[in-house]
């Protein structure tokens, strides 16, 4: 029986190329870092993020989920803003701080998340790739990571409920394309997530 179960959680392992596993662990292993880095609103959370994001741009492009390659591409690019942000100083010589989203921020996360919807279907409908219901949710997750990421940069602790939301859609959506290890991911990823909020929530509160 135990046999049985594992054999079905990484059946899907048994015909992929032996490098895309290794690539994968590697990937997950630091998105795992980085996502622990963000929690603790340590910096290490950009150099860690780059190296799983970028090794993840090859393997969605790989199985096909471009949406989520894209926003894998577009993480590495504002990993690089939010690295500079975090370092940076203001005239008070303070770093930037945690802090609630305002109401210009609130209309432009609604703004970037229509945009990016409708960028990503674009690109499925160029490549002629949305046939299939995970191009569809690939398309919402995609977005929701894309405003999540950039109000984390900004250390806004909205980012954290985009986050779960999208981990929450992620798992099933890489276990049924068979990236199970990434799945699983998703899952500790979700945890993370609900305790970073509550991190951060009692910093700001403090």
């Amino acid at each position: 029986m135990e046999e049985g179960i594992w054999h079905y959680l990484f059946e899907p392992y048994y015909v992929m190329e032996p490098h895309l596993v290794v690539l994968e662990l590697i990937a997950v292993f630091f998105g795992f870092l980085s996502v622990w880095y963000a929690k603790k609103e340590f910096i290490g959370v950009y150099p860690t993020g780059i190296i799983s994001t970028v090794l993840f741009v090859y393997i969605l492009w790989i199985y096909g989920l471009l949406g989520d390659m894209l926003i894998n591409a577009y993480y590495s690019a504002i990993s690089i803003y939010g690295w500079w942000l975090w370092s940076r100083k203001d005239a008070n010589n303070a770093l930037v701080s945690i802090s609630w989203t305002s109401k210009k921020e609130k209309k432009q996360s609604v703004l970037f998340f229509i945009a990016t919807m409708l960028f990503v279907i674009g690109v499925y409908l160029y490549f002629e790739k949305f046939t299939t219901w995970t191009a569809y949710v690939d398309t919402m997750t995609t977005a929701i990571f894309f405003v999540g990421m950039w109000l984390m940069a900004k250390k806004k602790i909205e980012n954290w409920i985009f986050w779960i939301i999208g981990d929450l859609i992620s798992i099933p959506l890489y276990w049924y394309k068979g990236l199970i290890f990434t799945s699983f991911q998703y899952l500790i990823f979700t945890a993370i997530a609900l305790l970073g909020y509550f991190e951060w929530k009692k910093r700001l509160n403090n």
